[in-house]
């Protein structure tokens, strides 16, 4: 079987990975296996393993000379691509376009929700809905839409004594 960079050399380094319930494999000769990385834990690169090995090269070749950096700790795409790390929590935000492509594809989002007990999901479901229904009657009052804020102010009251009535959850220690 030849090697799938340089197309010349027998593969003696098999890679699989699985991205979106397909399996991909790369196959490398030696030579192209180190150059890649892959013989080296440091330099094996997180974000070639993801996108496909050479994907973020190609991506960095179309755009000589433009390598993005954090303007906070200097951190640029290379050293996430060597590293599989960002720098600083700034970096989430500059290198923000990449980032969300790699994390659809490992991940369901690009938001995290961890896990919340139910009745807590509740209490703050309860707690968003009475402070919108606070903002709809303030404008209601500028307006001076006395029967909407009427209307709102009991809603706002049937909330508030439900939000009351639901069991406060304790976190678990």
């Amino acid at each position: 079987m030849l090697c799938n960079v340089c197309k010349e050399n027998e593969a003696t380094v098999h890679l699989t990975q699985m991205i979106e319930g397909k399996i991909k494999k790369v196959d490398l000769c030696e030579p192209c296996s180190k150059s890649k990385g892959v013989d080296d834990p440091t330099g094996f690169s997180l974000a070639d393993l993801l996108l496909g090995l050479g994907a973020a090269q190609e991506s960095q070749a179309a755009t000589p000379g433009l390598e993005l950096s954090c303007p906070q700790c200097g951190h640029t795409q290379a050293d996430f691509k060597k590293s599989g790390r960002l720098g600083c929590p700034r970096c989430y935000e500059v290198f923000r376009e990449g980032l969300e492509g790699l994390l659809k594809s490992m991940h369901k989002g690009t938001k995290h929700v961890g896990k919340v007990p139910l009745s807590l999901q509740e209490n703050k479901t309860m707690k968003e809905r009475l402070k919108a229904l606070q903002g709809e009657l303030e404008a209601a009052v500028c307006r001076e839409d006395f029967e909407s804020a009427a209307t709102l102010r009991d809603k706002i009251k049937q909330t508030s004594d439900r939000l009351q009535s639901l069991p406060v959850a304790q976190p678990e220690s």
